[in-house]
């Protein structure tokens, strides 16, 4: 894709909603700076702008995750710890059976599942990803596939996770649809994505691609009432709905770091990942949950 935008752009975004967000009850010294930081940035003087003010450029998820593949594990990230808690107190409710994990991507929900007895199958659409996740989880089966296509047959796992990965499909139900097949009646899907709001502040989650370029693969907003209509058409009852909030981890070295006071006035208190535990009720006909 050739949509690109720079680091500068990122920067003047978050200073900007950090002073929409406290303009009205921060301190003086606190306006002061975003005020100073904004002009620095606006005149290039006074300010270094991370990796020189590179270019992010957009991938397709297929490249993106091929690129990102090598380094996922190895980078802390706010979404990823306030969201893990959640889900994995969610599986250790059991019962334990067969599960997938729906966009595996580098195994990480994959090895959680195992640790707990679960018959585990991944799927992912990356070969990149595949290959790391079969190093890190050997006893579970990993096999290739996409999200709106699912390479398992109807009602044939006890339990499906998909992990921060909806958010890729323009079209949440699809997804969601694909899940409620393959999940047994009397089965569970637990789903967990980006919160609507941090992607329709933020935009995109920006990672290194290469030695020197920045890119990013394209979140879309899904608002609960998308998500709540997908589970209804799916025939899922939702059993509960968690949203936990930005936890103050700034991604290292990145752009965010170099304004971090700015970044956290702007995320502070914002829901980061939504999670939803929804089941198939058995002898449910499709479409008739609520």
């Amino acid at each position: 894709m050739d949509r690109e935008f720079r680091v500068r752009e990122l920067m003047l975004g978050v200073e900007g909603l950090a002073l929409l967000r406290h303009a009205l009850d921060a301190d003086e010294d606190f306006l002061k700076a975003r005020l100073e930081e904004i002009t620095a940035l606006v005149t290039g003087e006074g300010i270094s702008l991370p990796d020189g003010g590179t270019a992010v450029g957009e991938l397709d998820p297929a490249a993106g995750y091929a690129s990102w593949a090598a380094r996922y594990d190895s980078l802390p990230s706010a979404y990823i710890e306030v969201e893990e808690p959640i889900v994995h107190g969610l599986l250790d409710r059991g019962p334990v059976g067969t599960a997938l994990d729906a966009a595996c991507g580098t195994g990480r929900q994959s090895g959680a599942l195992a640790a707990r007895g679960y018959r585990t199958v991944g799927v992912d659409q990356s070969p990149e990803m595949l290959a790391r996740a079969a190093d890190k989880v050997p006893g579970a089966e990993f096999r290739r596939g996409r999200l709106e296509s699912l390479p398992l047959d109807d009602e044939s796992v006890d339990l499906a996770l998909c992990s921060l990965a909806l958010t890729h499909l323009p079209d949440v139900s699809r997804g969601i649809a694909e899940l409620a097949r393959v999940v047994r009646p009397g089965g569970r899907i637990i789903v967990s994505d980006l919160h609507p709001f941090v992607i329709a502040l933020q935009g995109q989650c920006v990672f290194v691609d290469g030695s020197e370029r920045l890119a990013f693969v394209r979140n879309h907003v899904h608002l609960p009432g998308s998500y709540l209509d997908g589970f209804r058409a799916a025939g899922l009852t939702v059993r509960q709905c968690r949203e936990p909030v930005f936890n103050g981890r700034l991604a290292p070295g990145g752009y965010e770091e170099s304004i971090a006071d700015a970044a956290r006035a702007a995320w502070g208190g914002m829901p980061l990942v939504v999670v939803w535990d929804v089941e198939k009720p058995a002898g449910t006909d499709r479409g008739s949950a609520v």
